[in-house]
């Protein structure tokens, strides 16, 4: 087993408190139970992978210390249908009849392997999962509820519903502070993210002439929840609702009736009390007053139990986007990540932040500056001149206490990759053969040895850079621009053909391309920036200009040494003029 990592990161001072409070309330010490909610409801995202990194981060750490967890996952698979999410493949407007009907009552999109509509969006959040070696239990709501494990809690429940509408009377009559402003404006992209965050509904329950329930049937005959509780009788347990949608009206024993749930703001106080969840986060459209976690907290005594302790979690970004909702269309999913860098990396994201500030999952260029400064940290903890807390940070993310992710055996830069990916499009020979060449010393001799931070890398040339961005090496020489060259612009080439083939190697080209405008001032190619002038900066811009003209036809490109190893240096000489 990993060895517990010291140090006062937050996830150590988590464990900590969850300990204490787990030992607390059961000396006997049985497992210690973390609990996370996702709502398949559509395309699951990284906004709601906090809502599971924050407590396997923490169940990792008390299990690092030798202590029994479980981290449950419960799936809220037995909501209703909302609406319809705008750009989810295979789906259509014709889904919109489904609204109201339990998500594992709804069809998958067109041409899904998968039984129903929760399962389908499940099975991608499960397998991303697995990849970032995430360990949970899954609790499937919709059987728990159809199977009648929650009977005796809803039965219990409806007993009790008159003190849980004393309860949720407090928040529903609270009156607005007068002439009190909102401290900050409305976010609409946050109100669609808390709409698709598991707590979907804010639900509390109806209350008509007939009184308050905390249960809603799903109707018998259009499966839909539109429907009314108009009596009950706790002796009997008979209950008697109606259908808005079809006008469908039956009595039953709800001793004995499994198709329906207890209204979202007591389902979840009774989960905790029933599970006997002792650490779960929650986001912050579920932390304002009068919200579900709020409320629970005074709703979970009833059922005999006390409310988990944890962290309100900010919001996830997305380089280059507004905040993510599930309800919109392409909203990135940890597939999408995890299509695009190694787990390693996503998980390390979300250790290395506190659970209350929001941070950026880079889709964009800003990734390859991402990995840099992974791979920077990843030297640092290497020759141990990491501070503790960026150790811890590491730790987590390259590893869990069952042992290390798979990693790329060969991790060369990945802006690097990117550039090979980029110029060779797919040819695998030749994206070996300038590999092999950044470093004569120690040359990769299969692509193995890159992967699969080499795929990642390729993923994102293919799937995030646009094609008019792409590299396209110029098949001729431009003779027309080399004809037009003035004699320093014909000396800088004929510098840089020259040392071509001793150079030739990623920090011998990276040494030349620099030093051609440093020999060409009068200074040695190995001078520092200190020892150079001002102007030598836009001689180099200049220089660096001219090259990608004549290799590729733009401005700008991928990083020269990398271009001029993937060009090659036969073809480099042709399309220099040589």
């Amino acid at each position: 087993m990993a060895q517990s990592t010291e140090t006062t990161d937050w996830v150590s001072r988590f464990a900590d408190e969850v300990i204490a409070e787990a030992e607390r309330r059961a000396p006997a010490k049985p497992a210690v139970v973390v609990a996370s909610g996702l709502s398949p409801s559509g395309p699951i995202h990284l906004g709601n992978l906090r809502e599971v990194m924050t407590p396997h981060l923490v169940a990792d750490e008390i299990r690092r210390r030798g202590h029994r967890v479980r981290h449950l996952i419960s799936w809220d698979d037995y909501d209703r249908y909302r609406k319809v999410p705008a750009g989810v493949a295979g789906v259509d407007e014709s889904w919109a009849e489904h609204i109201g009907k339990p998500l594992t009552s709804v069809p998958a999109p067109e041409g899904s392997p998968h039984p129903n509509w929760a399962e389908h969006f499940k099975a991608a959040m499960v397998d991303a999962l697995a990849e970032m070696g995430v360990e949970f239990d899954g609790i499937s709501q919709t059987e728990r509820y159809t199977s009648g494990a929650y009977r005796e809690q809803v039965l219990h429940a409806m007993r009790h519903r008159q003190d849980i509408d004393a309860i949720l009377a407090q928040y529903r009559t609270r009156p607005k502070a007068a002439g009190k402003k909102s401290q900050k404006p409305v976010d609409e992209a946050e109100l669609e993210a808390a709409e698709g965050s598991g707590a979907a509904a804010e639900d509390d329950g109806s209350s008509g002439s007939a009184g308050y329930y905390p249960y809603k049937p799903y109707c018998g005959n259009c499966e839909k929840d539109l429907t009314t509780v108009t009596a009950y009788d706790d002796d009997s347990t008979e209950l008697t609702y109606a259908c808005t949608a079809c006008g469908f009206s039956e009595t039953v024993r709800l001793s004995e009736f499994n198709r329906g749930k207890l209204v979202w703001k007591v389902d979840w106080p009774m989960r905790w009390a029933y599970e006997g969840v002792v650490f779960e986060p929650s986001g912050v459209d579920h932390s304002s007053p009068g919200s579900s976690f709020v409320v629970g907290g005074q709703i979970v005594g009833i059922f005999g139990g006390e409310q988990p302790i944890g962290p309100m979690y900010a919001f996830v970004g997305i380089s280059g986007m507004a905040k993510m909702s599930s309800s919109k269309g392409g909203v990135p999913t940890p597939a999408d990540a995890l299509q695009i860098m190694e787990p390693q990396l996503l998980r390390w994201l979300y250790a290395r932040r506190r659970p209350n500030q929001s941070f950026k999952i880079a889709f964009d260029q800003e990734i390859q500056r991402l990995y840099d400064e992974w791979d920077r940290l990843d030297a640092k903890v290497a020759d141990g001149s990491a501070l503790p807390g960026d150790v811890a940070a590491h730790a987590r993310a390259v590893g869990t206490a069952a042992g290390e992710l798979p990693r790329t055996p060969r991790p060369l830069p990945y802006r690097t990759l990117a550039s090979v990916a980029d110029i060779t499009a797919g040819h695998e020979d030749q994206a070996l053969r300038i590999l092999g060449e950044l470093d004569p010393a120690d040359p990769i001799t299969s692509l193995d040895r890159a992967r699969p931070r080499y795929d990642k890398a390729e993923a994102w040339i293919n799937t995030h850079v646009p094609a008019d961005q792409r590299t396209v090496v110029r098949g001729e020489p431009d003779a027309e621009l080399l004809k037009s060259l003035d004699e320093p612009s014909r000396q800088s080439l004929r510098l840089l053909l020259d040392g071509l083939a001793d150079q030739w190697s990623l920090d011998g080209l990276t040494h030349l391309v620099y030093g051609v405008p440093k020999v060409q001032a009068g200074f040695s190619a190995d001078a520092t920036p200190k020892e150079l002038p001002p102007e030598i900066k836009t001689a180099q811009r200049t220089f660096f200009a001219l090259l990608y003209h004549l290799l590729v036809g733009r401005d700008t490109g991928p990083r020269l040494p990398t271009l001029l190893l993937a060009v090659g240096q036969e073809r480099v000489r042709t399309l220099l003029g040589e």
